[in-house]
């Protein structure tokens, strides 16, 4: 079975043939417990409008579905089967039966149950299923002596969600296969959507999954969060990949589009889910900085520090290109379009996240985007803050990339022979020889000299980099202004 279509759900058209009742069971389902529909609601729900309930709850709920099922199953791929079994089963008793007052528990139980027939099927050819069959079974009716179906409640759903994430970014695992893995069984993008996003082939990219599956099956890796004495070795893991994540939907690699949404919004919905753990040793406590309604949670100070940076530079989204899809650099960006709500969703949480004096690379990278998120405008961004924030992270995070940023900010603050003067001793050490936004930089800092057939001998480069359209477009209208 294919995977279900995706909605924005908060913008499901009226036109979409959802009654009230069906847009608030969608609507909800993300954030509460879904509400408890009337038969007679129920009996006049067309197939069509039990389809578009089925592709929303996909889309809303099959990550955690599928996390859960992972710990009930113990094994990805039947669970993932098993889950798609059970949409079909919905898709096909639901117009007959009405929809479950809380569809969740149904589609979970009912994938548990078609995975038991398929270890069932494989036990008449495979002696060794059989006493994986009787575990389960015996397993499911113990269940339903305690009643589990009633502890499937969200709490529980994304606890699983946790177990997920670092099953799937262990650090036995390739990095490329976890951020594989993640986008894969976390998000729930399809092999071909990953591929795409990181320039690769289908192919290789399915090749990296099985593997990764089979390293955690084989090894065996444990499904679960790490205790909190592991919690420090296994977390830097994760937020990498979650950065690696939003990076490339905030910038594609490739594409006709500058960004790819729905990348930078799992990656923040990943790093919320994160807000989540409960480590104990080193942590913020939040009922004392403020946070009170986030309950008794611990949280350490990075996780706050990249969702605050994720918050802050996708404020921007709406104002980075134009309506036909140019790409808007930031000095000249509409500012009255930057998003207030995650402006100061992430300010609040760099705020405490600076409070811990603990934290690291990505506290300091959201420092550096609140500096710009506070700023009327490039002229009167305080460019010298800017400088010395790059300064202290350049200290524990030595990257070309992040020495190129600060060269970048020091001709914002100095002029821009001083910044090419810094670009240049950046290429010296040859590691962004193939990186295009440092050509472009350097082309930037020529032209800015009058330094014209080296600015356009720089553009050129940088041109010959990217297979992102916006970009090229953009560098070719440089070139052309050149000339």
């Amino acid at each position: 079975m294919s995977r279900f279509q995706s909605y924005d759900l908060g913008t499901l058209p009226r036109s979409a043939g959802i009654d009230p009742p069906f847009a608030k069971l969608i609507l909800g389902g993300w954030f509460a417990k879904v509400v408890v529909m009337s038969e007679r609601v129920m009996s006049e729900c067309s197939a069509e409008q039990i389809r578009e309930l089925l592709d929303s709850l996909y889309r809303v709920d099959s990550g955690r579905i599928l996390a859960t099922l992972i710990r009930l199953l113990g094994d990805f791929d039947l669970a993932e089967e098993a889950m798609h079994e059970a949409f079909a089963a919905a898709l096909s008793l639901w117009p007959r039966s009405g929809v479950p007052g809380n569809p969740r528990p149904w589609l979970i139980s009912t994938a548990r149950f078609k995975a038991i027939d398929t270890l069932r099927r494989r036990a008449r050819l495979d002696a060794s299923q059989d006493e994986l069959v009787r575990y389960l079974e015996a397993q499911w009716s113990s269940a339903e002596r305690s009643k589990e179906e009633d502890s499937l409640e969200d709490d529980r759903l994304e606890d699983d969600r946790l177990r997920l994430i670092f099953t799937c970014c262990h650090p036995s695992l390739a990095p490329e296969a976890r951020v594989a893995l993640t986008l894969r069984e976390v998000c729930g993008l399809t092999t071909e959507e990953i591929a795409k996003a990181f320039l690769t082939t289908p192919r290789t990219l399915a090749q990296r999954i099985v593997r990764a599956k089979a390293k955690i099956r084989e090894t065996p890796i444990p499904y679960e969060v790490p205790t909190p004495q592991e919690l420090p070795e296994r977390l830097g893991a994760v937020l990498q990949v979650i950065y690696l994540v939003f990076n490339e939907g905030y910038s594609a690699a490739a594409g006709a589009e500058v960004t790819r949404a729905e990348l930078t919004g799992e990656a923040i919905r990943l790093g919320r889910l994160l807000m989540e753990l409960r480590p104990e040793p080193e942590v913020i406590v939040l009922e004392n900085m403020g946070l009170e309604n986030m309950g008794p949670q611990v949280i350490d100070p990075e996780i706050m520090g990249l969702l605050s940076l994720m918050l802050l530079q996708e404020s921007r989204h709406a104002a980075r290109t134009s309506p036909t899809g140019e790409l808007i650099l930031l000095e000249n960006q509409d500012r009255s379009l930057w998003n207030r709500e995650q402006i100061a969703e992430g300010m609040a949480l760099l705020e405490k996240a600076l409070k811990s004096r603990r934290f690291g690379p990505y506290t300091l990278q959201a420092a550096i985007a609140a500096v710009h998120a506070e700023a009327e405008s490039v002229a009167v961004t305080d460019w010298r803050q800017i400088v010395a924030l790059y300064n202290q992270l350049v200290q524990i995070l030595p990257s070309p990339v992040v020495q190129l940023n600060r060269a970048v900010a020091i001709a914002m603050r100095d002029g821009p022979e001083a910044g090419l003067a810094h670009i240049d001793a950046v290429f010296e050490h040859g590691e962004l020889a193939n990186y295009y936004l440092a050509h472009s930089a350097r082309a930037d800092m020529y032209r800015r000299l009058g330094r014209t057939a080296e600015a356009r001998a720089s553009y050129e480069k940088a041109l010959a980099l990217t297979q992102q359209e916006p970009e090229r477009q953009f560098l070719q209208e440089r070139i052309r202004q050149l000339k």
